[in-house]
């Protein structure tokens, strides 16, 4: 079978990093961030357009430099199961961190979720970014790296665990015998790790796609590492052709070595597309963007943010950039370590590691329709992604690319022209899991 490019959108509502002025847009309801049905009519858009997918980040911190949808947005599952009830084959991406939720909760909401939606859901699992979030949660600090990574890997053991509590005909519901369930067919879990203790069952069958699918986006050496070994999704960092090309190997080849097959890793890169009428508009308006957000003083704030959350206001502008590096060891370790060698190596004051950091760079995916497809399709065709993970500033700027972009992408072959099948695996090209229980039964009949 040919490969097939996946598409799937995120939503920022009044405006996420980079975006930080785009509740400033009038054509963007000042309230989107909470607005159950500005999300339902993006799904419902993305949707008419094929999309695999609808993404909501998450994170539960923040202070006053976060950009307006951080500020004020609703709780991701919540979220989605409204969105599930007005859509059919999209599927359902919720963000929740491994680090401030326990598996069993995890696994009872987003089984629920996937049998609201009939097989959609997806679990985005996260580490947590920000540091703050300890002490939301009663702890003085945040977790170190290894730690984080150690408990979210058992997570997602735990948690598919769980969702194989019941075996798929589990419930015969025989009103003549007055059998509602088979005993044999409920397993507990019993787990007992180096980070959890779970008895199970959980109190909840599986879906029609089997288990819920497991996504990540793993950057750092432990994140890539997660990744290959749990993730089917992967929302990947972008960047340039090769940076992704690069990303793209490193993942795929790090699955193979483990006894994974490559190709159910599905690879998402970050892109925000510009669609213009002309590749010079859309290039102008591109521009015009950055321009909107093209702010010092919030750049400066939300620098920050690699730092745990660090107030760089005190410190003088054009001084050499400070030693922050031990700052970022619990947070955006990847991002802030990069940017420390950076200063340190080209002598950056703070002034400009800001502007440096913060430099206008043109999405690669920007033009014409023409132009933006093509784009698309040669990445995928060079190998750097299966497919992306798009943002667009405005609903407007999304019914653009449904009706100006997908259309060629049908034409030339490469994106679908109906949905495959009615489950987010089926959509994705990913098998139905197996019960494990059940797997062990057969195997222990041969």
């Amino acid at each position: 079978m040919p490969r097939t490019l996946h598409l799937a959108l995120s939503a920022y509502g009044v405006g996420g990093p980079g975006q930080h002025g785009l509740w400033k847009d009038q054509r963007v309801p000042k309230n989107a961030s909470v607005d159950i049905d500005y999300y339902i009519r993006q799904a419902q858009t993305a949707e008419a357009a094929l999309f695999d997918a609808y993404f909501i980040v998450d994170s539960q911190f923040i202070n006053a430099s976060y950009p307006a949808h951080y500020l004020n947005r609703l709780e991701p599952l919540t979220l989605l199961s409204a969105v599930a009830t007005h859509t059919r084959s999209i599927g359902l991406v919720g963000t929740a961190s491994s680090t401030y939720n326990s598996p069993f909760n995890l696994a009872r909401r987003f089984a629920s979720l996937d049998h609201i939606s009939h097989g959609r859901a997806g679990w985005n699992v996260v580490t947590s970014f920000d540091t703050g979030t300890s002490r939301n949660y009663g702890l003085d600090e945040h977790l170190d790296y290894p730690t984080r990574y150690g408990r979210a890997e058992e997570a997602v053991d735990v948690v598919r665990g769980l969702w194989d509590s019941y075996e798929d005909d589990a419930f015969p519901a025989d009103v003549d015998r007055g059998v509602f369930l088979d005993p044999s067919k409920l397993h507990a879990l019993d787990h007992a790790g180096e980070h959890f203790r779970v008895a199970g069952p959980l109190n909840l069958a599986r879906s029609p796609q089997g288990q819920p699918v497991i996504f990540q986006a793993g950057v750092s050496e432990e994140g890539r590492t997660l990744a290959a070994r749990v993730a089917e999704g992967i929302y990947a960092p972008g960047g340039t052709l090769a940076e992704s090309q690069a990303y793209y190997r490193d993942i795929k080849d790090r699955a193979a070595a483990l006894g994974r097959d490559p190709d159910h890793v599905v690879i998402l890169v970050g892109a925000g597309p510009v669609v213009a009428s002309t590749d010079k508009a859309a290039h102008r308006l591109s521009r015009d963007i950055f321009e909107a957000d093209n702010d010092f003083d919030r750049k400066l704030g939300f620098l920050g943010r690699s730092f745990g959350s660090h107030d760089f206001t005190p410190y003088d502008l054009d001084a050499p950039f400070p030693d922050v590096a031990h700052l970022a060891e619990r947070s955006g370790r990847t991002r802030g370590l990069e940017i420390v060698r950076q200063a340190r190596d080209e002598n950056l004051t703070l002034r400009q590691v800001v502007e440096t950091v913060s430099e206008y760079t043109p999405s690669p995916f920007t033009g014409a329709p023409d132009t933006v497809a093509d784009a698309l399709e040669h990445w995928f065709a060079a190998g750097a992604a299966d497919g992306y993970n798009l943002r667009f500033r405005t609903h407007e700027d999304l019914e653009r690319f449904a009706a100006d972009v997908v259309p060629l992408l049908q034409k030339r072959g490469v994106f679908r022209t109906e949905y495959a099948g009615d489950t987010l695996r089926a959509n994705l090209g990913l098998p139905v899991p197996a019960n494990r229980h059940t797997l062990a039964r057969e195997s222990a009949a041969r």
